[in-house]
């Protein structure tokens, strides 16, 4: 188990946002294309597409954790219009921070294992090789769930 991680995430003023997009995403696995399509608009209108190919991949593999791991059994799998699961991109001048919010408490867990060929289980080995640094926290107030996030310089 993760504790929740804050450093490695410089303070961030919300107001010096430079661009800020994010979008529900319904509870089934057609959503990591989805998150991909939306990602891949957001960072070409901000010119920002060389780092494409790993903000895809990290967003992939955080999306892709937010419906196996932290869904209760019982979320309707057809519910398009609310999803619970939120990708949120936002940039600054110099980064980009993907995060993705989800209704469960528990910590991700990094999966110890020798064995590469396996199909699962590198999710979060994947985000840490591919962005500047990730984390997790709780979220507070009337938000249930949790945030987990990653950093890219730019």
């Amino acid at each position: 188990m993760l504790e929740p991680l804050r450093q490695g995430l410089p303070p961030l003023d919300p107001a010096a946002v430079s661009n800020a997009a994010s979008c529900a995403l319904p509870p089934r696995y057609e959503a990591v294309r989805e998150a991909r399509r939306f990602t891949r608009r957001t960072l070409d209108g901000w010119d920002t597409g060389d780092r494409f190919d790993d903000v895809c991949l990290v967003v992939s593999e955080l999306v892709t954790n937010a419906l196996r791991h932290a869904l209760p059994a019982d979320t309707p799998r057809h519910d398009e219009q609310h999803g619970p699961v939120r990708l949120h991109l936002m940039r600054w001048t110099e980064r980009l921070v993907c995060a993705v919010r989800d209704p469960s408490h528990d910590s991700p867990v990094a999966r110890e294992t020798d064995d590469f060929s396996a199909e699962s289980g590198r999710g979060l080995f994947l985000v840490d090789s591919f962005s500047d640094s990730w984390g997790w926290h709780p979220l507070a107030g009337t938000l249930n769930g949790k945030v987990v996030w990653a950093l890219f310089r730019i």
